[in-house]
């Protein structure tokens, strides 16, 4: 893997694309490469599902937990959000995503009337995008019934003061296990949509491989051909370095001040199963649950059998370099970078020095002019260091 000089390690980017032939020109072979894998899971799906519930009343389902999870979450002001240790890594995950979809925006024209599923939609905090990058309607689906109503809510604002706002409905739904093509939860049985939005919830349905596949059934089955799929993913190569097992074959826990990654004692990491490699991510404020390790490679042959090609697959620091000329005014504007030095009535978002020893060995190797003090835009070191773990979005 490629890191920052900082020492940060980024995650991967998805894009997928339907072929123009749709999924009728896959290979029956193909189509059937997974049969074995599915029919051997399923005994041990079934007993996960009488196991989780008999203990309803006691210990809950990964769904469950994560549904719960973002049902108590509270809703933060934009003041609040403004004073909030990971402000600006927020800003660029947003930025990143803003990006992403003014890139599709331009390669199907500023005229064509986008449908989009935003899957994992959370409390709506891509809403603002989608209206932005104008497109006709958006379906919003999430496990979380909370962050639905949140969702109405924050659209039924944007509704009230934009006349020429998308159209939109939402849906509360565990999207690794129901929905696909047809559903009788779809306002439009026979809505067609352009783009598939999945950005920080595909990881948890790599619990089981049913549900991986139900994930990408509810992308390809519901895509036009020649339709996006846009999402992220964690990177399972690089969090299974970070454990450095290889020194400490004991080890099941790393992170920093903001965030951590701890793997129970349940789950095999010599090596990590392919489905259900369970760990417990903690990112302050806004994530306490667990997720699980997605193998790529994995990933991409479900993802062939769903009809579903490869269009790009790019690392972070590779996608900003890219957009970086075209977007940087958006990233100013956004405030996804943090001022540094900072300026005079400001402190810096980290009291720890170290955060920032990176940032100031880059401006004592620039030369600079007599009496000037140029400031850089960068992110703390321990913000760095959980972008590897936390989906930047394409």
């Amino acid at each position: 893997m490629d890191y920052l000089s900082d020492g940060a390690v980024l995650s991967n980017e998805i894009q997928l694309h339907i072929p123009e032939e749709g999924i009728s020109a896959l290979s029956s072979e193909l189509l059937n490469s997974f049969e074995k894998s599915n029919l051997e899971h399923n005994d041990s799906e079934n007993k996960k599902t009488t196991d989780c519930q008999e203990t309803s009343g006691k210990d809950s389902c990964v769904g469950s937990v994560v549904a719960q999870h973002y049902n108590q979450l509270s809703e933060r002001g934009v003041a609040e959000r403004k004073e909030s240790r990971i402000f600006h890594m927020r800003n660029l995950n947003n930025w990143i995503k803003s990006r992403i979809i003014d890139r599709i925006r331009k390669e199907n024209g500023h005229h064509c009337r986008l449908n989009v599923l935003d899957l994992g939609c959370g409390k709506g905090g891509d809403l603002l995008k989608w209206e932005r990058g104008h497109v006709h309607h958006v379906v919003c689906a999430d496990i979380a019934e909370t962050s639905i109503e949140q969702c109405k809510e924050r659209y039924a604002k944007i509704k009230y003061r934009s006349r020429n706002v998308f159209t939109a409905e939402f849906i509360a739904a565990d999207c690794s296990k129901v929905l696909a093509k047809g559903s009788s939860k779809f306002s439009n049985h026979e809505l067609k949509l352009d783009l598939v939005s999945c950005q920080f919830a595909f990881h948890y349905s790599f619990e089981s491989l049913p549900q991986a596949e139900q994930m990408l059934a509810n992308v390809s089955s519901n895509l036009q051909p020649g339709g996006y799929f846009i999402g992220t993913t964690t990177d399972a190569d690089d969090i299974m370095r970070r454990l450095g097992r290889d020194k400490d074959s004991e080890n099941r826990k790393f992170g920093n001040s903001i965030f951590s990654v701890e793997f129970p004692p349940e789950t095999p990491l010599d090596p990590p199963p392919l489905f259900g490699a369970k760990y417990n991510f903690h990112l302050e404020e806004v994530v306490d649950c667990p997720e699980f390790l997605v193998h790529f490679p994995t990933f991409q042959k479900l993802a062939t059998k769903y009809g579903l090609t490869l269009v790009q697959k790019t690392r972070f620091e590779e996608f900003v370099s890219q957009e970086l000329d075209h977007g940087k005014d958006l990233l100013m504007r956004m405030k996804a970078l943090e001022a540094y030095p900072p300026f005079n009535n400001q402190d810096p978002v980290s009291q720890d020095l170290e955060d920032y020893v990176h940032a100031q060995e880059y401006l004592d190797s620039s030369s600079s002019a007599d009496g000037f003090r140029p400031k850089i835009g960068t992110l703390s070191k321990a913000e760095w260091e959980a972008v590897c773990k936390i989906r930047l979005t394409m």
